[in-house]
This record gives structure tokens, sequence and C-alpha cells, in this order.
């Protein structure tokens, strides 16, 4: 069964790990969310969930205005092939989520760890790091070393590597 933003925010309270949830009307692009900015300090994020030509699944997870270069990343994160972007459903299956609500938080949702994390090194420059909680209607700030422990407790090895541009 899909878990929810609830699920997120009772697995982080049992790992005794402090976030804070900012509630505010649904942003499905980072340039939407541009005025939330100034009200949420730290790193934000953008996700994007690929796969390469063996199925295997990414979920870049970047400072919201990286570049990430499709062409070249798979080099960087050991896949075969060039990458494209997930399907959909393939998010809805792995992560729980929808586009527009993609965020490492999902890790809890991949029971079966179909899915490769992989956090950009620029990014985890910041002590706090806003994901969304499983959708697009709030925000989680979290320390950058609770993400790491957070997806490490889903059974998932966080991977951090220079993947921008």
């Amino acid at each position: 069964m899909t878990k929810t933003s609830d699920d997120v925010f009772a697995f982080l309270d049992g790992l005794g790990i402090s976030y804070q949830n900012h509630e505010h009307r649904p942003v499905f692009t980072v340039a939407e969310g541009d005025d939330l900015r100034e009200k949420i300090p730290g790193g934000h994020t953008k996700n994007l969930f690929v796969k390469d030509k063996k199925s295997r699944y990414f979920l870049l997870t970047v400072e919201e205005y990286a570049t990430v270069d499709l062409k070249t990343v798979h080099t960087l994160i050991g896949a075969s092939g060039r990458v494209s972007f997930g399907r959909p459903d393939a998010l809805m299956d792995y992560l729980g989520v929808e586009p527009g609500s993609v965020t490492a938080l999902g890790a809890i949702n991949d029971e079966e760890r179909q899915v490769t994390f992989i956090l950009d090194e620029s990014l985890m420059e910041n002590e706090i790091i806003n994901c969304h909680p499983l959708r697009n209607t709030a925000t989680t700030s979290i320390g950058r070393d609770d993400l790491l422990s957070f997806i490490r407790a889903t059974g998932h090895e966080p991977v951090v590597l220079k993947v921008t541009v």
C-alpha cells in the first residue's frame, strides 16, 4: 500500500529525526514556488526520475536551478547507456508520487529497492534540504545528514555525487 505524507512524518518521528513541514498551495515546477523561498530557508530541490536501457531507475535530487546533462549523466551514475525520463506509472509504482510531487522522501515507498537515490554534492552543501512530503502542497525541511539517515532507514544506500554541470 502506498504511503502518504503522514506515514513519512511518522517514520521520521520514529527515527527521532526533526523536520519542519510547511503547507502551501500546489507547486508543480521550481519556478512556481519561487515566492516560497524567502519563507523556507535551505536548499530547495529539483528531482529527475530517470531510467537506463536496462530499465534500472534512478532519482537524481539536485538544487532547484541546477543543470543536469542527460546526455552524459549516465557515465557518472553507473547507468547502462543514456538515461531517459521514467514514465508516470513507474514513478507511482516505485515512489508513490505523481509528476510534480517527486521527492527523495519517496524512498519510503520503494520497498523492493528498485530505485537508486543520487543526491548532488552541491545540494548537500546546504545544512537544510527542502523536499515535498510525497505531495506538492507542502515542503518538508530536513537536515542534510538526517535526509541521508532517512534514505538509509528505508533500505537504500544514498549516493552523494556531483551530477550537475
